[in-house]
């Protein structure tokens, strides 16, 4: 405790009286100290054995604490990006001159009190060992989500319009490519596939689906249909791509494209709406350019752009 009176303290009282009686020459010989500490010594002891006490030797300032200045680019940015989360304002500052690492920026805000972490949703680890991609296109994980009616202009909902986005991850890279239609069958699926295989700049060995209607019929009740191939998987064939399916009901063994859909919800089609599935298409295009050049935590802060190009060095 800190009120504690320790031996140490004790021993310098000890030392400090006994030089105002004899003096300081004398003393430093007696106890073995020099004359400078003494004087030391003496200048803190105010009469009371707690003037005597160690001082701290923390330093008051970390060599590498924020300036002025980057607190106030922080203060700044955040004030006027109130709902954008840490990765984005990092990014954000990034653009405007910030040098910090992203955990620098993280503990400057935590200091600052304007960030605190959300408690994670990360459930128990899972059992099933989940294969890593060691180069780009060993595995390429795709989906489909519907295009959220919110988003639709009233034209649209009048309509009765419906648009799907057709999303393919490469689990290496994170490198991602998208595809907006109107129909989700798999005729729509062989024409992604093709506009995917373009896309990638490099050769795709496997693709993983679900077991939907559009990618397979294996889970087909009609026992014909069930051995038939779809179109989808006989241009998979055409292309030398191998084909796997997640087990049914098990949407985590896609997690990777599962988890860029809700980053599509968070950041993309929160703030949008849309007159027309050509619009969809320009908005979309965008919006991928943006998250193949996003630093993200699993890359090292790397984009998948910039995986990419590390890997092909």
């Amino acid at each position: 405790m800190k009120t504690s009176i320790t031996q140490k303290m004790k021993y310098k009282q000890s030392v400090v009286k006994f030089s105002f009686k004899y003096g300081v020459s004398k003393t430093a010989i007696k106890f073995n100290i020099s004359r400078r500490t003494i004087y030391r010594w003496r200048e803190r002891y105010d009469g009371t054995i707690e003037s005597l006490r160690d001082k701290s030797r923390k330093p008051h300032h970390h060599p590498n604490e924020h300036t002025n200045e980057e607190i106030k680019l922080i203060k700044d940015y955040k004030r006027n990006n109130k709902e954008t989360g840490l990765v984005v304002l990092w990014v954000k500052l990034k653009r405007a001159g910030y040098k910090r690492t992203i955990q620098g920026l993280y503990y400057a805000m935590v200091r600052l009190g304007i960030y605190k972490k959300a408690p994670s949703k990360r459930k128990g680890i899972q059992n099933a060992q989940v294969p890593i991609a060691r180069y780009p296109g060993e595995r390429v994980q795709v989906d489909v989500k519907y295009v959220p009616r919110e988003c639709m202009s009233k034209k649209l909902k009048e309509m009765e319009e419906k648009y799907y986005q057709y999303t393919a991850i490469d689990e290496y890279t994170r490198l991602r490519y998208t595809y907006f239609c109107k129909e989700h069958n798999t005729y729509e699926s062989t024409i992604f596939l093709k506009k995917l295989t373009k896309y990638f700049p490099f050769k795709i060995e496997l693709i993983q689906t679900d077991n939907g209607f559009e990618f397979t019929n294996r889970l087909s009740w009609n026992a014909f249909n069930k051995n038939k191939k779809t179109m989808f998987e006989n241009k998979l064939k055409e292309l030398n791509i191998k084909h796997s399916l997640i087990k049914p009901h098990t949407p985590t063994q896609n997690g990777k494209v599962e988890r860029s859909h809700r980053k599509d919800q968070e950041r993309f089609y929160y703030k949008q709406i849309f007159n027309s599935l050509e619009e969809l298409r320009e908005k979309g295009k965008r919006w991928r350019i943006e998250y193949n050049n996003f630093p993200m935590r699993p890359l090292g802060w790397l984009s998948p752009k910039e995986k990419l190009e590390a890997y092909m060095m």
